[in-house]
C-alpha cells in the first residue's frame, strides 16, 4: 500500500515538472495559484472577524480588549453561553425573531412573485410609471420610513405585535423583491406558458405549473433577501415593540448594554447564537443560487 501511494506521488510530480517546462502550462499554473490565493486571502478576511467574536465569548470576565491574539484565550470557558440561555429571555427573543423573518420572508415571496409575474407578462395602464414608483422607493432613505410605519401600525392597532412588525418588514422588503423577479420573468420564454395554454391550463396554472418552478433561483434570493433584512432589522422593532417578551434579538442583545458595564461575553456569544438560523438557511438554498447565476443569463 505504501509503495503504491509513493508510485502515485512520484507519477504527480513527473507530471507536474512536465507541465513546468512548457510556457502556456506554466502561465496556466501560475493563474491557477494566484486566483486560489485571492480566494483564500479574501475567505481569511471575512472569517477573521467572526472568530474574533467567538473568542471574546469564551473570555471569561467579561473581557473585550486583550493583547493575547490567541483565538482560543487563556481559561476558555462557555460561562457566557450558558449565562446568556439561563438567565437572560434569549431563547424567547430568537423564536420572535424566527417567526416574523419566516412569515415576512414567505408573504413577502408570496406577493413579490405575483406581482412582479403582472409586471413581467401584461399590458396596463400605469405600468412603467409602478416600475419607476417602486425603485424609486428604494431610494429613500430607511431613517425616513420609520415614522410612516409606526403611523401605519398605530391606525392597525398592531403595536407590540408579530402582525405588525411582519406588515412593517413585508412592505419595506417588497419593492427591491418585485424587481428581482421580474427580471427573472423577462428572460423565461413566452413560449412555454403558450404552449401550456394550447394545452387547456389557465393562466394562473401556467404560472404556477411553468412560471414559479423555473423561477426557483430567484425565489431563493428573493426569500434570502427577505430573511436576511428581517433577521438583522433594528430601527423599526425599537419603534414598534416595547415589551421585552415579544423582543427581538436585535432588541434583546441591546439589553445586555448597560450605561455603566456591559456584559461583552455575553453579547458575543448571542451575536455566535444568531449567526447559526441565517446559515442554515443560506447553505440549504445555495445549490439553487448556484444555478440562478447560470440559468438567469440564458434568453430564448
Amino acid at each position: 500500500m505504501l509503495r503504491k501511494m509513493i508510485s502515485a506521488f512520484n507519477a504527480e510530480l513527473d507530471s507536474l515538472s512536465s507541465q513546468l517546462k512548457d510556457p502556456i502550462q506554466r502561465r496556466r499554473l501560475f493563474k491557477f495559484l494566484l486566483v486560489h490565493l485571492v480566494i483564500i486571502l479574501a475567505a481569511a478576511v471575512c472569517v477573521y472577524p467572526l472568530l474574533r467574536i467567538f473568542s471574546v465569548s469564551l473570555r471569561p470576565g467579561d473581557k473585550l480588549f486583550s493583547t493575547d491574539l490567541s483565538l482560543v484565550p487563556a481559561g476558555a470557558t462557555f460561562k457566557a453561553y450558558a449565562s446568556l440561555l439561563k438567565d437572560t429571555m434569549f431563547l424567547r427573543w430568537l423564536w420572535n425573531s424566527l417567526v416574523i423573518t419566516i412569515a415576512t420572508s414567505v408573504i413577502g415571496v408570496s406577493l413579490a412573485s405575483t406581482a412582479a409575474y403582472a409586471f413581467s407578462r401584461f399590458r396596463f395602464p400605469g405600468k412603467k410609471a409602478g416600475l419607476i414608483l417602486l425603485l424609486s422607493s428604494q431610494m429613500i432613505p430607511a431613517g425616513m420610513l420609520i415614522l410612516p410605519l409606526f403611523l401605519m401600525i398605530m391606525k392597525l392597532k398592531l403595536m407590540n405585535t408579530y402582525l405588525g412588525m411582519i406588515i412593517a418588514y413585508s412592505v419595506s422588503s417588497l419593492p427591491f423583491s418585485i424587481w428581482i423577479l421580474k427580471g427573472y420573468y423577462d428572460t423565461i420564454p413566452r413560449s412555454l406558458e403558450e404552449a401550456a395554454l394550447v394545452d387547456g391550463t389557465s393562466q394562473v396554472g401556467a404560472f404556477w405549473r411553468i412560471i414559479l418552478p423555473l423561477s426557483t433561483p430567484a425565489l431563493s434570493i428573493a426569500f434570502l433577501f427577505n430573511f436576511t433584512t428581517a433577521w438583522n432589522e433594528y430601527l423599526v422593532a425599537r419603534v414598534v415593540l416595547f415589551s421585552s417578551k415579544q423582543y427581538t434579538w436585535t432588541l434583546g442583545l441591546f439589553e445586555l448594554q448597560g450605561q455603566y458595564i456591559t456584559q461583552w461575553g455575553m453579547f458575543a456569544a448571542g451575536s455566535m447564537l444568531v449567526t447559526i438560523p441565517v446559515l442554515c438557511v443560506f447553505l440549504y438554498s445555495s445549490k439553487w443560487l448556484i444555478s440562478g447565476l447560470t440559468l438567469g443569463s440564458v434568453k430564448g
